[in-house]
């Protein structure tokens, strides 16, 4: 996937067909400034070199997704494990030993050094002229990925060193840390000057930076300024620190409006497309420039960019080679076990994201090996907003692939742009006004057949209701875009919802060895519905590959959304389609998801009316947490979180309060009397002892 040149002549761009070969980079550093920054050529070749930068998988093309996308009531990874390990950050217990922080911050350092250089370069060199638009929206493409990667060093770690000076022009090689206000305020001011000369993304490719991803990502910086983060104490570097915002956080909501309104007012984006076909179009390699996409981080199929491999049901190869073209899938990036029950009904993410299948070889009569498609009944389902298996059999990666997918990452969407607008509104009226509103209705209605305007209208009522119903939204919308935990942790609600994530699991345990936890009512009144009592023992399905007959009524069939997708579910309520597999090569299932009646079990009697006999449907068993050995839950249930809140082996529950045990209260705390939860990460213990004691790790570290 080649990064598309500019074009500054006003050429509309409605969409392109990605390039396959890797960016044109020039290792520049073996040449001097003077040559660099004279010729408008390599310059723009030592652009490139930023972009190659930010896609290594060290730091946006895997780690970014895959290990520091911490668990919460969205994304989760799942750990049996009952002891400290080096790296477990998603559960909240690393130290400054684990592999992939270091190797993230040495890529992200690398990659703002890049930026540094160019910046630098550009604005000391013969050609630099703000008349001249070119080399103007080549500073601010740089400059925005400056502050892209900036901004998620101190979203993960906090405080962190800081400098817009390449190493070339710094007396030290060390440079000092600095407080995370001071680098928010310094990017969005750089920012702010930059995007005055960046072009649209009438112009430029959303494959590059353009004006509206830099506004955008001013808002967003300006968001996180505005919010809670954690503090470190100063006084104690043992404690896990303390939830702060800034005295002037609503300087920032001012801020995170008004470019969150200079995107919307510029006309340049929009929620045309169906929700699946922004991420589909990304599988396929198909790059959109005028719609919910703003940025995406271009990756170069079979050289960089592991999405769709670590997302998406797993694809086991044999011999390390797959029946189909597409290569194995690792599927690893997962979702919250309970996440389907969060949504509304027929919201159309539900069934796209969730994905509750993976597939396996098997050897055919004949002695060849075919795919086949099973159910998942783990603790987890699989995130399929990305899927190597999205991809035309045309487009396909080949057989022996793995990672390296090319597939893009959208960074920052037109979505997004639309619910930071609503929450600042919101913040800064106390309340909705009709704009925030509108803005919220772009986004859920866009999820359903028909708006739901009179959800829209239920959660105008007050400032905290609207808030609420925003960050539902935003849950139900970025699933695994790296979102949900910074949304928590900016409202300060973090600590609330891992403890009943942590609940959910264990509940469903209990109620496996013939027992409960006693928080079945708080939960319930938490998720204000009560799937947690009557979730199914079984869940039954039907194997279906598309290219056999299907033998449903043309009624039935017009249900479905889209004719050609596949891999559906069956409600419990009503016999419509809710299709979602743009695949129509693999088997598919057709899984019938019934929740528990007085206590009952549904049995295949009862489907039978659904199209196919009894005998045609197949069940496994979900849910099935409980040890009946020790009568506790599974220990995927009682450690996944386990940095923050865990089950011991003789069933007590535990928070963790500044490294410290505290037990459970049976009336869930507030969370304002929750302890912090420390998602901060460490600094890497080579960083300090490179630093020569500059450095020093605090949050109990």
């Amino acid at each position: 996937m080649k990064l598309k040149n500019i074009f500054f002549a006003g050429l509309a761009l409605a969409s392109f067909s990605a390039c396959e070969d890797y960016l044109d980079v020039e290792l520049y550093s073996k040449y001097d400034n003077e040559f660099v920054y004279s010729k408008e050529s390599e310059m723009e070749r030592a652009l490139n070199g930023v972009y190659a930068a930010a896609i290594v998988n060290d730091l946006y093309g895997n780690v970014y997704m895959k290990n520091f996308n911490l668990n919460s009531d969205v994304d989760i990874a799942v750990s049996s494990s009952n002891s400290h390990a080096h790296n477990g950050y998603s559960r909240f217990d690393c130290d400054d030993q684990g592999g992939e922080i270091l190797k993230f911050w040495t890529a992200a350092y690398a990659m703002i050094e890049s930026a540094n250089r160019f910046v630098s370069g550009v604005e000391m060199g013969p050609l630099y002229d703000t008349s001249n638009g070119t080399i103007m929206q080549w500073i601010g493409e740089a400059k925005c990925l400056r502050a892209m990667a900036y901004h998620d060093l101190v979203v993960m770690f906090g405080d962190v060193p800081f400098t817009f000076v390449p190493a070339e022009l710094r007396s030290e090689y060390i440079f000092d840390v600095v407080d995370r206000q001071t680098i928010q305020d310094s990017l969005i001011a750089d920012l702010k000057e930059a995007s005055l000369y960046m072009a649209s993304t009438n112009s430029v490719t959303v494959e590059r930076c353009s004006k509206e991803f830099a506004q955008g990502l001013i808002a967003r910086i300006a968001l996180t300024a505005g919010g809670y983060s954690l503090r470190p104490d100063a006084s104690n570097s043992r404690s896990y620190g303390k939830m702060e915002r800034p005295g002037n956080y609503k300087d920032y909501y001012e801020i995170a409006r008004a470019y969150s309104d200079s995107v919307i007012s510029g006309n340049t984006h929009s929620l045309k497309a169906l929700y699946q076909d922004v991420f589909v179009n990304e599988c396929n390699y198909q790059v959109v420039n005028d719609d919910d996409p703003i940025f995406e981080i271009p990756f170069a199929k079979n050289s960089t960019g592991n999405f769709g491999y670590t997302q998406g049901p797993v694809y086991k190869s044999y011999e390390g080679e797959t029946v189909g073209p597409w290569g194995e899938c690792e599927g690893k990036s997962n979702l919250n076990a309970f996440y389907r029950y969060s949504f509304r009904d027929k919201d159309l993410r539900r069934e796209f994201v969730n994905g509750m299948w993976n597939y396996n070889y098997f050897t055919q009569a004949d002695g060849t090996m075919a795919d086949s498609v099973y159910i998942l009944n783990d603790y987890y389902l699989h995130n399929n907003k990305w899927s190597k298996l999205w991809t035309a059999t045309s487009s396909a990666l080949g057989a022996t692939t793995t990672g390296a997918t090319g597939i893009n990452y959208p960074y920052m969407r037109y979505a997004d742009i639309l619910l930071m607008y609503a929450e600042a509104d919101n913040e800064l009226n106390d309340g909705p006004t009709a704009k925030a509103a509108d803005c919220l209705a772009k986004v859920h209605n866009r999820a359903f057949e028909t708006a739901e305007d009179d959800y829209i209208t239920s959660v105008q009522t007050d400032k905290e209701t609207f808030l609420k119903a925003v960050l539902n939204e935003r849950k139900w919308e970025f699933a695994g875009e790296n979102s949900r935990w910074r949304d928590l942790v900016r409202t300060n609600t973090y600590g609330e919802e891992l403890v009943y994530s942590f609940l959910r699991y264990y509940s469903v345990g209990m109620q496996n060895v013939g027992s409960t936890s006693g928080y079945e009512d708080a939960i319930n009144a938490h998720d204000g519905l009560t799937y947690i009592d009557c979730l199914p023992g079984k869940i039954y399905y039907h194997t279906y590959r598309p290219t056999e007959p299907f033998n449903k009524t043309s009624s039935f069939l017009l249900a479905a959304r889209r004719a050609q997708f596949y891999g559906c579910y069956i409600s419990s309520t009503t016999k419509d389609f809710v299709t979602t597999y743009p695949n129509t090569t693999l088997q598919s299932l057709r899984i019938y998801n019934p929740y528990k009646v007085a206590g009952s079990q549904p049995t295949k009697g009862l489907i039978t009316g659904w199209g196919f006999a009894a005998t045609e449907w197949y069940s496994a068993q979900f849910y099935q947490w409980g040890n009946e050995n020790t009568g506790l839950p599974k220990d995927q249930c009682k450690y996944s979180f386990y940095g923050y809140v865990r089950c011991d082996d003789a069933g007590n529950l535990w928070l963790i309060d500044n490294g410290a045990l505290k037990q459970l209260p049976s009336t869930i705390p507030t969370s304002d009397q929750l302890p912090v939860v420390r998602y901060i990460l460490p600094y890497p213990n080579d960083v300090i002892q490179r630093s020569g004691g500059r450095y020093k790790n605090a949050y109990g570290y």
